[in-house]
């Protein structure tokens, strides 16, 4: 049975106003922590200013943010149930008659809501932020940026054989590698050099390595200013894979993946971003559940530090969960599929049934 349309929109403000509360909050403190570190950084850096800095913080905090957003609207959910349950409005509203259930239909269908906005429009917009913060940051502290602050392996196969490349970082915006080690081997897989380079560019067919040092089993060491190796990957493919998945808009995640996969570039990563934004909204819907099920408790019946404690404790496992699943899932171990949304399942199954005991007994 649903809810009254004019209390339904009532516990819906409430939702939506505590949950508000809570992320602008967190926004803050990020915000303010990250400038701060920011103008740290920055006491040497001859193109900072208070200004810049100010607006490369605004840049990267959205896309901080975005990461605590399910527990913005769990810790929300617990302020909004436990305030209406201090006033005694959920005391008002069983005595007419209205179960645990219908009150909590606002707060789902508020946090259904929150969960498809995220993905479809705060998502868009803090993920091209963070690539405009990483231009903005290389500029101002004028280094090379390194893709998600891990070294680069790529795969690649041309009409001279096989190639593989490892990089210690990559240009911004460029097709370009820096402190590159490549290992080449022939059309039968026969290892055949070993080339060191300080930097390779990636140009329509080939591959230009400057200051390269050839070494194989069979020949002496020899050194080039200039070493080409053929390719068939293009420019514009290899700078998307340098891209870190959750600085591509979700909007543009799909044709990402399909274009790597042309290229035969890993798109695991990838893969496993799209699905844990796809599960965002029922992971936001589970954390409604386990607020509720930690915050029906009655005021004169005492219990309330206990029960917001229950409710970090019940965040922080869902939270541990989530991160592991997508550890598991980024190292092949499960598939994307079940590591995005066995926790988001899990948690909505498990705040059911808490729920279920409590009401139904």
């Amino acid at each position: 049975m649903l809810i009254g349309r004019t209390l339904g929109l009532y516990f819906a403000r409430q939702f939506i106003k505590t949950i508000f509360i809570v992320f602008a909050t967190v926004f803050a403190l990020v915000y303010t922590i990250d400038f701060v570190e920011l103008m740290r950084r920055a006491g040497d850096a001859e193109h900072a200013t208070p200004g810049l800095i100010a607006r490369l913080t605004l840049f990267r905090t959205p896309a901080i943010a975005e990461q605590v957003m399910p527990f913005a609207v769990l810790f929300g959910s617990m302020a909004a149930l436990l305030q209406l349950s201090r006033k005694l409005e959920l005391v008002v509203a069983r005595a007419a008659g209205i179960s645990a259930w219908q009150f909590l239909q606002p707060g789902l269908l508020v946090a259904l809501l929150i969960g498809v906005g995220s993905v479809t429009v705060y998502n868009p917009v803090s993920a091209s932020l963070k690539q405009r913060a990483a231009n903005l940051e290389t500029r101002i502290f004028s280094r090379t940026t390194q893709t998600s602050g891990k070294i680069i392996w790529l795969r690649q196969k041309s009409q001279d054989g096989h190639a593989i490349f490892r990089a210690d970082g990559s240009r911004t915006d460029t097709a370009t590698l820096v402190g590159v080690t490549v290992y080449t081997f022939d059309l039968d897989g026969r290892f055949t050099h070993r080339i060191e380079a300080k930097e390779a560019t990636l140009h329509e067919g080939f591959w230009e390595l400057k200051g390269a040092r050839v070494l194989s089993a069979t020949e002496e060491p020899e050194n080039h200013d200039r070493y080409l190796i053929a390719s068939l990957l293009q420019p514009s493919q290899l700078k998307q894979s340098f891209i870190a998945p959750d600085s591509v808009p979700f909007w543009d995640l799909r044709q990402t993946i399909d274009r790597m996969e042309r290229a035969a570039i890993n798109t695991t990563a990838y893969r496993l971003h799209y699905d844990i934004l796809l599960a965002r909204p029922l992971l936001f819907i589970a954390m409604v559940f386990v607020a509720a099920s930690v915050s029906l408790r009655f005021f004169r019946f005492g219990g309330v530090a206990m029960m917001v404690l229950g409710g970090v404790a019940a965040g922080f496992m869902l939270y541990v969960a989530t991160e592991l699943m997508a550890e598991l899932g980024a190292s092949g171990i499960i598939s994307s599929a079940v590591a995005a949304w066995l926790p988001a399942v899990v948690g909505s199954l498990l705040g059911t049934l808490a729920l279920l005991y409590q009401e139904d007994g």
